[in-house]
C-alpha cells in the first residue's frame, strides 16, 4: 500500500491530503501531464489518471495521454475541451505560485502544517503528525498564521482551494 494511503488510513479524522502541481521545466511533458490529470479530475478520475501517467512516465506524449483517457472511459470531447481551456492553466499557475512562496523547488515535497517532512516513512509521518496533534490549539493557530506568510495552507484555506478548484474546472 502506498505510503500516503497508509497515513490517511491511520489518521482518517486528522489528516487531509492536499495535492498541488509543480510541473518542473526539466521534464518537458510535466505541464501537459498535470493539465491532463486535472482535466480527468473534472470527470472524477484524477488519481487513476495520475497513477497511469506515472506508470507511463518514460513514454509520455499526447498520444499516451489520449490513450489513458480512453482506457479510463473519459468523455473525450469534454476532456480535450478542458485541456485546452484556461481554467486548468490558471489552477496550475496558482499551484506553482504557492510552491514558490513556500520555497519549494522540487518534487515530491511533503509538508505537514507548513513544515517540511524530512523522514519519508510511515514512522516519520507518525512522529510529525503526532507532534502536531499534541500541540495546544492556541499554538496550532499561531503556527497556522506563520505558515500563511510562507505560502503554506491551513485546513480552511485548503478547503477554499478545493472549492476554487471545483469552480475553475466548471
Amino acid at each position: 500500500m502506498p505510503l500516503l494511503q497508509q497515513v490517511l488510513e491511520k489518521y482518517p479524522n486528522d489528516v487531509k491530503l492536499v495535492f498541488k502541481n509543480l510541473p518542473l521545466s526539466m521534464h518537458k511533458f510535466a505541464r501537459k501531464a498535470a493539465t491532463a490529470a486535472l482535466a480527468a479530475n473534472d470527470q472524477g478520475k484524477y488519481w487513476e489518471f495520475h497513477d497511469k501517467l506515472f506508470q507511463n512516465q518514460s513514454a509520455l506524449s499526447d498520444a499516451t495521454v489520449q490513450k489513458i483517457a480512453e482506457e479510463l472511459g473519459l468523455d473525450a470531447e469534454k476532456f480535450n475541451k478542458d485541456i485546452q481551456g484556461p481554467a486548468i492553466q490558471e489552477l496550475i499557475g496558482r499551484d506553482v505560485k504557492d510552491a514558490q512562496q513556500a520555497g519549494i523547488t522540487g518534487t515530491p515535497t511533503i509538508l505537514v502544517n507548513g513544515r517540511l517532512l524530512k523522514k519519508r516513512s510511515l514512522a516519520g509521518f507518525q512522529e510529525m503528525i503526532d507532534a502536531e496533534l499534541k500541540k495546544p490549539k492556541e499554538m496550532k493557530e499561531i503556527e497556522g498564521e506563520r505558515s500563511k506568510t510562507k505560502g503554506a495552507k491551513t485546513k480552511d484555506e485548503s478547503e477554499q482551494m478545493e472549492e476554487d478548484k471545483g469552480e475553475a474546472n466548471d
